[in-house]
């Protein structure tokens, strides 16, 4: 069985995580939107379903999982919904609730990130709240970049199977969430977080062998990887890093 994945083809954004967890479990997908409009893909196929009037249950924006009849939407719920055929989640049912607890609390980092630039409506552009982004950004990089990564390292540092992973003893899907949230942090916020993990050892060590993994090895040194852009959820812009 492939999966299909339908994400918007020129950004990393929320669809990354999902690429990561594929990627990482070497499961076979089609990535609909960057592949040609000839065969029935690209940005069209896209529309398509998100403006399907047949689909009882319409997702409201991708990313979207297509596996057979199944349709999945939000980041979260692909990555609860894959991880057990992907074996990136553990089986008792006590640790898969605390991995989504996890996942939840990283999409909520993101979606801080992103208002940084965004901070009063997503239909202005960055250029049209500056003074606003200004502001939001001061607090995000003072005081909630330091309490996120505070936290993801206490639970590191409180597995009972060891500070390798997040939860139980073995590699799961909110393992590279992680690894893909520090990289967009270091991406968008370089000083502010480098001063955050400079008191987060742990984390550090988990971005690390994440990398090193050689199916994401292999993805993150392919042109499979998009790179950051300004049109994304991280965007870097100098003045709004506020270490």
């Amino acid at each position: 069985m492939t999966y299909e994945l339908h994400y918007w083809p020129t950004i990393q954004g929320r669809g990354e995580f999902v690429h990561l967890a594929l990627e990482a479990a070497g499961a076979h997908y089609l990535d609909v939107a960057r592949g040609p409009e000839s065969q029935g893909q690209g940005v069209q196929a896209l529309q398509r379903l998100l403006h399907d009037k047949a689909e009882v249950h319409p997702p409201f924006a991708p990313p979207v999982l297509k596996d057979g009849a199944m349709v999945v939407a939000q980041t979260a719920t692909i990555l609860q919904y894959l991880a057990p055929t992907l074996k990136l989640v553990a089986r008792n049912e006590g640790a898969r609730i605390w991995t989504q607890q996890i996942q939840l609390t990283i999409a909520d980092m993101v979606a801080e990130a992103h208002d940084t630039h965004h901070p009063v409506g997503v239909d202005l552009s960055y250029e049209d709240q500056q003074p606003e982004a200004l502001r939001r950004a001061s607090g995000f990089c003072r005081q909630r970049i330091p309490k996120f990564i505070t936290w993801f390292e206490t639970i590191l540092a409180r597995n009972p199977a060891g500070p390798r992973h997040l939860v139980a003893g073995r590699l799961s899907y909110v393992d590279l969430s992680l690894f893909q949230l520090v990289e967009g942090l270091q991406y968008a916020f370089p000083r502010a977080a480098a001063a955050a993990l400079a008191g987060a050892p742990r984390v550090v060590d988990l971005h690390g062998r994440v990398a090193a993994l050689p199916r994401v090895a292999a993805y993150l040194s392919s042109d499979r990887r998009l790179p950051f852009n300004e049109q994304g959820i991280f965007r870097r812009y100098p003045v709004l890093d506020l270490a």
